[in-house]
């Protein structure tokens, strides 16, 4: 594929940036390449997809060095400590930082924007790249990466930073064995302007919805709600009165259902035994008859 003279320009200083001579070539392309600039183009000429890989290998990378490096601290000390690290503000600053925002190729509808999603763009470029480079260089190309560009924030001072929503609901949640997930419901807005929908769920149970500019955001406000309404949830945080009281509402509906099924059983088996009476009075009139 011939590439425009800004794309090539801009995959050689992604390079340098990156630090690796590509022996594909299209992976860094397509990771510093904005969905504005493929507007009806396969979706693979973005960093759409390599995003949402690259996530899941930094948040695997990084939580591997936290594990080793702090071998003190429980598993609230060092979710706090990756989610401060993988967060989209964290990202976007060491990526602005490396020159990303002079490499992202754009499409025209960006144009005279002053690029209003350049945040989120500088973080999706970043996981992207992470994403691009395992797969030309493998695990130890992302490592190198990484550990080069957002291991020197980490420190033991992130675990004590206050703690966001997810990290906060899912410490509240696995007190009682439940670890949250995430999923996309929604996706609105062309490409290049996106507003997310996302949901947390408990197993299979669906909780709050949260809204946001990024699937970050959106995550962190379903987050933020779940938590606001753990007691309607789950009786988090309720006081043993309220506790009890709940139990006893949730005892009486119990109750109610089944004295409800139960009216509906024998309703049926009356109209049942009625049925069966009748059949067997015809019998007898006609037996009679005969």
């Amino acid at each position: 594929m011939s590439l425009t003279a800004e794309q090539q320009t801009k995959l050689e200083r992604a390079q340098k940036i990156v630090g690796r001579t590509f022996e594909n070539t299209q992976y860094l392309l397509s990771a510093i390449t904005h969905p504005s600039a493929t507007e009806g183009r396969a979706v693979k000429f973005s960093y759409e997809r390599l995003e949402f890989l690259g996530d899941s290998i930094l948040g695997a990378l990084v939580a591997n060095a936290a594990f080793h490096q702090f071998p003190e601290l429980d598993e609230g000390g060092l979710t706090r400590i990756k989610v401060a690290l993988v967060s989209g503000a964290s990202l976007s600053e060491v990526a602005e930082k490396l020159g990303f925002a002079d490499v992202i190729v754009f499409g025209s509808s960006e144009t005279g924007t002053g690029r209003r999603g350049l945040h989120s763009a500088l973080e999706n470029v970043y996981e992207a790249v992470v994403a691009a480079l395992f797969l030309d260089g493998g695990i130890d190309a992302a490592w190198a990466f990484v550990d080069r560009t957002l291991m020197p924030k980490m420190s033991l001072d992130l675990a004590r930073e206050p703690e966001n929503p997810k990290s906060a609901l899912q410490e509240k949640l696995q007190e009682g064995g439940i670890t949250p997930t995430y999923r996309l419901v929604e996706t609105q807005g062309p490409p290049h302007d996106r507003t997310f929908v996302a949901q947390v769920y408990a197993g299979d149970k669906g909780l709050a919805q949260g809204v946001g500019r990024t699937k970050k955001e959106a995550e962190s406000q379903a987050a933020k709600s779940t938590l606001a309404r753990l007691s309607e949830f789950f009786g988090i945080g309720m006081t043993e009165e309220q506790a009890a009281e709940k139990a006893a509402e949730k005892a009486a509906r119990a109750e109610e259902k089944a004295a409800t099924k139960a009216a509906r059983v024998a309703e049926r088996e009356a109209a049942a035994a009625a049925k069966a009476a009748a059949r067997a009075e015809r019998a007898a009139a006609k037996k009679k008859q005969d």
